[in-house]
């Protein structure tokens, strides 16, 4: 079996890891790390210099951004026929989301605080910014693939689960701004988790189907 043959049949386990590892990993990790909050700390501070975790969480986000590259061909090769523009543009923001948000965090940590500002910070910032921006948008995308291959029943799930992502990243965006520093919206931490959870959503029941070999609906 070639290379690519073992990409297309295995990606969408890979793809499910890599899913399932950036949920569930943090809280795995977060106990052996004091004074961290799910709540109000983002998920890569977890990598910060001063983290006991730092190690662990950078190889994970190393081995995350490679699962996400290792699923391309199955994600690729499942909607090629449906819509090539849409699923280059797939595979586009995909890629990109790979390598500036989790590949990037292995070699670029955040710091403990905002308040340091360091080079590999700001690559990192500007890497996982672009990273989520883009991939904020594949359950849209998603959603398009899904009801052009008469898949009702997943572009329902990626439409709404976009709309959610969107007002979530939204969220998490006004959370560092000073006026709201006092009120829930400052809890950058769970609108983050929030966010991920329904980015994923849709590209995760989609990877559990393609492995468990669901028909359409």
């Amino acid at each position: 079996m070639s290379t690519k043959n073992i990409l297309v049949k295995y990606g969408w386990h890979a793809l499910l890891i890599a899913i399932l590892g950036d949920i569930l990993i943090p809280f795995i990790l977060a106990p052996f790390y004091q004074g961290y909050s799910h709540m109000s700390m983002t998920i890569s501070a977890l990598g910060n210099p001063q983290s006991p975790v730092r190690v662990v969480f950078n190889l994970w986000m190393l081995l995350e951004g490679l699962l996400f590259l290792f699923a391309i061909p199955a994600i690729y090769n499942y909607y090629n026929s449906v819509s090539k523009p849409l699923i280059n543009t797939v595979v586009v923001f995909i890629t990109i989301f790979a390598v500036g948000a989790c590949i990037f965090t292995c070699f670029f940590s955040v710091n403990e605080t905002k308040d340091v500002v360091t080079t590999a910070s700001q690559i990192h910032g500007i890497g996982s910014v672009v990273g989520f921006m883009v991939f904020l948008f594949v359950p849209l995308l998603l959603s398009i693939l899904e009801f052009k291959n008469d898949n009702k029943v997943n572009g329902v799930i990626a439409v709404v689960s976009f709309i959610i992502a969107f007002v979530f990243f939204a969220l998490f965006v006004m959370s560092d701004k000073p006026e709201f520093s006092n009120t829930i919206i400052a809890k950058e931490g769970l609108w983050q988790r929030l966010n991920i959870l329904f980015m994923y959503l849709p590209i995760g029941v989609i990877s559990v189907r393609n492995i468990f070999g669901i028909r359409k609906s």
